[in-house]
């Protein structure tokens, strides 16, 4: 069974306990190689050990996260952050390729958080795009997470042998398929994407995108038309027409006057 190897960087130190009594019971693939109770001591571990992934608190004294980052070669280690965030916050590490963890933390969510950073890992090794992709959402991060209220722009689409950066003005609608979502973009091309269309309803900001269907999702601003023609059906620029299910129609038309300026 192949190892990885991990340090802790939090200030509190009872975060830092958990964490490890975490690991050590839970995660056998994880080989905790030290704990820091700041940036500075961060940087210190990582010039004596050899580091897969840094567990990471957003906010501490002096030095948060995010300054610790840009101090290292960041698009080295898998990050895994540990924080408290509201959120708005919560939103933008949504959008990325780096996973994060709630304090407290619990079990379930910390091998949910390990398998997938195991699984990005091998793939950034694998294939050099990857690690572009991934330097990228690290890039884009702080500026997300500190835009208090400013609507996502990029998202990090995981998708089975992968993950890419996707511009959120270029997605047209999104179709669940069981506990995958087909992401449909402008230009005919679409992305088999490894999370729940609901976990996209979350993360993609309303009234933009709406649920015209327990199945379907569409960006308002690609909406041509609304035809209730031997069904209830939204028409998208390029020709596609969707269901609209009855329970949603009276919340779709209202969710159309927003946009009406474009459509008429």
């Amino acid at each position: 069974m192949k190892q990885y190897t991990a340090i802790i960087i939090d200030d509190e130190r009872n975060v830092r306990e958990a964490l490890e009594h975490l690991l050590r019971k839970h995660c056998p693939l994880i080989h905790l190689n030290g704990m820091a109770a700041s940036a500075e001591e961060g940087r210190e571990l990582l010039k004596l050990n050899q580091v897969d992934f840094i567990f990471l608190d957003i906010r501490m004294p002096k030095e948060d996260g995010f300054t610790f980052l840009k101090s290292i070669p960041a698009e080295k280690y898998g990050v895994i952050f540990t924080t408290a965030y509201e959120e708005y916050a919560l939103q933008a590490l949504k959008a990325n390729a780096i996973d994060y963890l709630l304090k407290p933390i619990n079990q379930i969510e910390l091998l949910e958080a390990v398998e997938k950073a195991v699984q990005f890992h091998e793939l950034r090794l694998a294939k050099s795009e990857m690690l572009n992709v991934y330097k990228e959402s690290l890039d884009n991060l702080p500026e997300k997470i500190h835009s208090e209220h400013k609507p996502i722009e990029k998202i990090t689409v995981a998708e089975q042998f992968g993950f890419r950066m996707v511009k959120v003005a270029d997605i047209m609608y999104l179709q669940a398929d069981s506990n995958y979502t087909i992401i449909h973009l402008s230009g005919l091309n679409k992305i088999v994407a490894t999370r729940t269309l609901s976990d996209f309803e979350k993360l993609l900001d309303p009234p933009v995108f709406f649920r015209i269907h327990k199945s379907t999702i569409i960006n308002m601003n690609h909406l041509r038309a609304y035809s209730s023609y031997e069904g209830n059906f939204a028409e998208l620029q390029d020709g596609t027409q969707l269901s609209i299910s009855r329970r949603n129609l009276n919340e779709f038309r209202e969710a159309v006057k927003l946009f009406s300026k474009s459509l008429e």
